[in-house]
């Protein structure tokens, strides 16, 4: 679990300004989530049989002797706080969350135990529209970032009578190569076969290569929704790669699923990724409600804003007041909070815990700040303030207290 200092803490506070831009361009409210959910929640809706549930979650009783456990992804507490506050009954819901995700992974570049994720979720639609519309959000996104290496890959898990004919064709298949398949799969093999395809284990790649493909047991309405979703996107000029073996990792999933996908980050590869789960609200209570929805995570956004070239934001102070003295600090104070009155977004520092004049002129220098205000007993007595630009290598001239708003605005150029 990782400190973020204050460097980098501006950089994730740009970016995450522009997907939140992004996001609600299209219509998306923001909801805010606990942190911890009944334990029941996570394993009803990932899945029991998932390496999340059963390797990865902190889990705890708490004082009543109640499981709870600390989100691990966050669309099951979304669909719990849906039904629980009735917000989906005969409605459909455009929805949005950011915040900490926690997972007992073994720590590794790009994959931390404590990770934050965005998470977009669309219920109440049934069509493959919104497929394409969260999938063409996620396009503007790397734009407005100035993203690149960037894949969509995606696949349909097909309709639930579907996905059981698959499932007993891979069981079939598996069990002709049991003695090959690892520990994981063959605790799978029964409960969850198509997380197999999800292995990460290189030694089973051929096996896995040679297993059947759900695009074989599409039933008809399936077909027809990942084409129409296929079609949407192509009118778009969004680039995809069909890829068969596409399961993502939770057992909620049907019809469509997807990631966009980068080599620049290592074996760290899924930057975002999603899907459809039709069935979620009714296993966690609600009436069948179709939904879809996409996450991803900032540590992995922000490496690769940093790797394709977007810049630190930094957060540099445009004017620093030098004051020394009782009566400099009172006036530096009301200069200050006149000029954060007028200025929109100026970002103003007074010297605080004393120094002489030599002092804070260096510190003025070493914040950043493009203009010192200078406030000595001189000035004071004239109702004046020095203003010195640091940056530019002009002189030093003096301003009316009363103009020097008007005069920073228009040397800020704000």
């Amino acid at each position: 679990m990782n400190d973020i200092l204050p460097g980098i803490a501006s950089t994730w506070r740009y970016v995450e300004s522009i997907v939140v831009d992004v996001i609600q361009s299209y219509g998306y409210k923001e909801i805010r989530l606990p942190i911890l959910e009944h334990t029941d929640v996570f394993a009803r809706a990932i899945g029991e049989v998932t390496d999340i549930v059963e390797k990865e979650m902190y889990t705890f009783f708490d004082r009543n002797d109640e499981s709870l456990t600390m989100r691990p992804e966050a669309t099951a507490g979304l669909v719990r706080a849906g039904i629980t506050n009735g917000l989906f009954y005969n409605q459909r819901k455009k929805l949005w969350t950011l915040g900490p995700m926690f997972r007992y992974e073994k720590p590794q570049k790009g994959r931390y135990r404590q990770f934050h994720q965005f998470d977009v979720e669309a219920i109440g639609y049934p069509g493959p529209d919104i497929d394409a519309e969260l999938i063409i959000m996620c396009e503007r996104m790397w734009e407005q970032l100035e993203l690149s290496r960037l894949t969509l890959q995606i696949n349909t898990l097909g309709s639930h009578d579907a996905r059981a004919s698959y499932r007993k064709a891979l069981v079939d298949y598996f069990l002709t190569v049991k003695s090959a398949l690892d520990e994981d799969s063959i605790r799978r093999l029964e409960r969850n076969p198509l997380r197999i395809l999800d292995s990460k284990n290189q030694d089973m790649e051929e096996i896995i290569a040679d297993a059947p493909v759900m695009i074989d047991f599409l039933d008809d309405q399936s077909a027809e929704h990942f084409e129409k979703l296929k079609s949407l996107l192509d009118g778009q000029g969004i680039q995809y790669v069909v890829n068969p073996r596409l399961v993502r990792g939770l057992d909620y999933y049907n019809q469509t699923v997807f990631e966009w996908v980068t080599d620049a980050l290592g074996s760290q590869g899924t930057v975002c990724g999603g899907g459809r789960y039709d069935s979620l609200v009714e296993k966690l209570g609600g009436r069948s409600t179709p939904a879809i929805g996409w996450a991803m995570g900032v540590e992995r956004l922000i490496e690769l804003y940093e790797f394709c070239g977007g810049e630190a934001s930094k957060q540099n102070i445009d004017v620093y007041i030098v004051a020394a003295g009782h009566e400099a600090i009172a006036a530096g104070l009301s200069v200050a909070e006149e000029l954060r009155q007028q200025i929109p977004g100026v970002i103003i520092e007074l010297n605080l815990g004393g120094g002489s004049y030599k002092t804070q002129l260096k510190r003025a220098d070493k914040s950043g700040a493009a203009y010192a205000v200078i406030l000595g007993e001189d000035e004071i007595e004239r109702q004046e303030a020095s203003l010195k630009p640091l940056r530019t290598g002009e002189g030093q001239s003096r301003v009316a207290v009363e103009k020097l708003t008007d005069v920073l605005a228009k040397q800020l150029k704000r």
